[in-house]
């Protein structure tokens, strides 16, 4: 049984980029580092404002070049990075990273509170007052 080879990431970067002086379409830039899961899903964000270049708003089939600053709103969260590499097909988180410089500012934490509402197993139904206990605290109830 022979053993696979061991890939080299820079490689894998440099067969996913375009011929030289070819571009790449912003959408299929996004995807192919893995700042959104489908192609479609970045034309989407394009046509709808959600990406911006160099501070402009771009249409899907915008040619991104090195340099170029993209900024994407996704998932309720802003990521900007500035392109190190231009390549056009979809390659492994590791080899992704290496081909933008991320500028984006951390995600905002989570909020460590307890769920709310969740009753021992076995107490019953809960009668009308513990409806309104537990209906304030997810802030549902009315201001008393």
């Amino acid at each position: 049984m022979a053993a696979t080879p061991a890939v080299d990431p820079v490689a894998v970067a440099k067969a996913a980029a375009p011929a030289s002086g070819e571009t790449v379409r912003v959408d299929s830039w996004i995807w192919s580092v893995r700042l959104v899961k489908t192609r479609s899903m970045g034309a989407t964000a394009c046509r709808g404002g959600h990406v911006r270049v160099n501070g402009e708003r771009v249409k899907p089939a915008y040619a991104v070049r090195v340099g170029d600053e993209v900024r994407l709103r996704h998932a309720d969260r802003e990521r900007i990075v500035i392109v190190k590499r231009v390549i056009r097909k979809r390659v492994g988180p590791p080899v992704a990273a290496e081909c933008y410089v991320d500028n984006s500012p951390p995600p905002p934490p989570r909020e460590a509170v307890a769920p709310a509402g969740i009753r021992d197993r076995g107490t019953g139904r809960p009668t009308k007052r513990d409806r309104r206990e537990l209906e304030r605290l997810r802030g549902l109830g009315a201001p008393e």
